[in-house]
């Protein structure tokens, strides 16, 4: 009854959040810019390090774990098949919307759930400023407007980690591996993992803003609420890329 109640209050906190988004869209003064731009910087710039090494690495054992397979059957140009289209197509999306989900979607839990128990929303609705259109709104439009481009870059940097450990590997060399790679990669692979990313954003964003609202008591609830909008927005998330491989292969994308 407690998982029905609190998915009953998550779709009503949907609802009034797309109410909120479209009174933005049909009155744009009332947009929130300086948030807005704050929550690029901290949910997009800030994470690239983290991003581009953990997409680096994992592009490293991807690679690592699959030349001792490609090289027994002679196979190795074969390497730049696997690192190409596992990293766009699915480890490098989902690599990075776990990573904003627990530093981003974590840090909105927690933003929000310590105004919650300080009462500065209370204060906030007394003085008629919406808390969605100032604490909520922006922090979703921000991540997803820098999740795809983040993916890209994850894309990127998991590409080259698979590309430098076929060459130690394999000898698969760069201008053999840049061929390959446009031949076997295609435009439909590399959007299939970006337009993950505008959902994953969604699900971060509202399910961090969401658990920081429903916050009460004092600071181990702030903890709490915290720890649930990680691990609920992972688990979404991973739900969601499930749905997608399936929904993908059905159309036979």
């Amino acid at each position: 009854m407690a998982v029905y109640a609190e998915g009953v209050a998550l779709l009503g906190f949907i609802g009034e959040s797309a109410v909120a988004l479209a009174g933005c869209i049909a009155h744009p003064s009332r947009m929130r810019w300086r948030p807005l731009l704050s929550n690029i910087g901290s949910a997009g710039v800030n994470a690239l390090p983290i991003v581009g090494l953990l997409s680096f690495l994992l592009g490293v054992v991807v690679a690592y774990q699959g030349s001792g397979q490609l090289r027994q059957y002679g196979a190795n140009i074969f390497v730049v098949d696997l690192v190409g289209i596992s990293m766009l197509r699915e480890f490098a999306p989902l690599i990075t919307a776990i990573i904003i989900a627990g530093r981003s979607g974590s840090a909105y839990a927690a933003q929000i759930g310590t105004m919650a128990v300080t009462e500065e929303i209370d204060a906030m609705r007394t003085l008629g400023i919406a808390p969605l259109e100032v604490l909520v709104l922006p922090k979703i439009l921000a991540l997803l407007i820098v999740l795809p481009l983040l993916t890209v870059f994850a894309d990127l940097c998991g590409v080259c980690g698979g590309m430098l450990m076929a060459r130690a590997q394999l000898g698969v060399g760069f201008e053999e591996f840049f061929e390959r790679f446009t031949n076997v990669v295609s435009v439909t692979t590399y959007l299939v993992g970006i337009g993950k990313a505008p959902v994953f954003a969604a699900i971060i964003a509202v399910v961090g803003c969401f658990q920081g609202f429903r916050t009460k008591g004092g600071a181990d609830s702030v903890g709490r609420q915290t720890t649930r909008s990680v691990v609920q927005s992972s688990f979404l998330v991973i739900v969601a890329d499930a749905m997608f491989s399936i929904a993908f292969s059905a159309l036979d994308l």
